[in-house]
């Protein structure tokens, strides 16, 4: 990132743990985040995915609930409703720790409300100077080369993830480089779910995986 370059407002992390992770849990990964799976699909709408990915009928409830809501909002009465925000920034960041967890990130169990080690910072943004009433009915097809980019280092986040857990079941550890990689994903993920759903920043969001 350029010295002069501004932060981008959507900051996305997790920690790295530096401790022996729970080989048991590890193994049976896919079984353990069932439950709390569950809960989330029902909280969100079933529109549960990896990182706000879903299906195509997911993807039209989606744009049906969050164009119709705060985007209608912006566009006629440039105000986001603050409670709505507050709301949404809860779900996002209880399906990032869900997330985390189903990629092996870490091995304590998702809380639905506690923020544990993912960390996910969204702006309340000011409609009337932040965010562009007409720009909101094209950021999603703005967003396009997001979308390639990100499917297909998807691939290459699958392939992280299986090394990652063949990695913990010898070793008790998760790669470190595996695990930013795995981080950056979601990190670029989270921002341009911000700018194209969420419609929280106007700010195209970088074609990088760092912060």
């Amino acid at each position: 990132m350029a010295l002069n370059e501004p932060e981008y407002p959507i900051q996305f992390s997790v920690d790295y743990p530096d401790r022996p992770l729970n080989r048991i849990s590890s193994f049976f990964r896919l079984i353990a985040v069932i439950p709390i799976g569950i809960v989330l699909a029902a909280i969100s709408g079933g529109q549960f995915g990896i990182s706000g990915s879903s299906t195509s009928s997911g993807v039209v409830a989606l744009v049906l609930a969050f164009i119709s809501a705060p985007g209608l909002m912006i566009f006629y009465r440039q105000k986001y409703p603050r409670w709505w925000f507050d709301w949404f920034l809860a779900l996002v960041r209880f399906e990032n720790r869900v997330t985390a967890f189903l990629l092996l990130m870490r091995d304590e169990y998702p809380s639905t409300d506690e923020e544990q080690s993912v960390h996910l910072e969204i702006p309340y943004p000011d409609v009337a100077t932040d965010l562009n009433r007409w720009l909101l009915l094209v950021k999603w097809l703005l967003a396009i080369p997001h979308y390639v980019a990100l499917f297909l280092l998807g691939i290459g986040v699958f392939v992280a993830v299986v090394a990652s857990w063949f990695a913990i079941l010898f070793t008790g550890r998760y790669p470190r480089k595996l695990f930013e990689f795995v981080e950056g994903w979601l990190r670029w993920t989270n921002r341009v779910n911000a700018y194209a759903f969420i419609l929280v920043t106007d700010r195209y969001p970088p074609f990088r995986l760092s912060s």
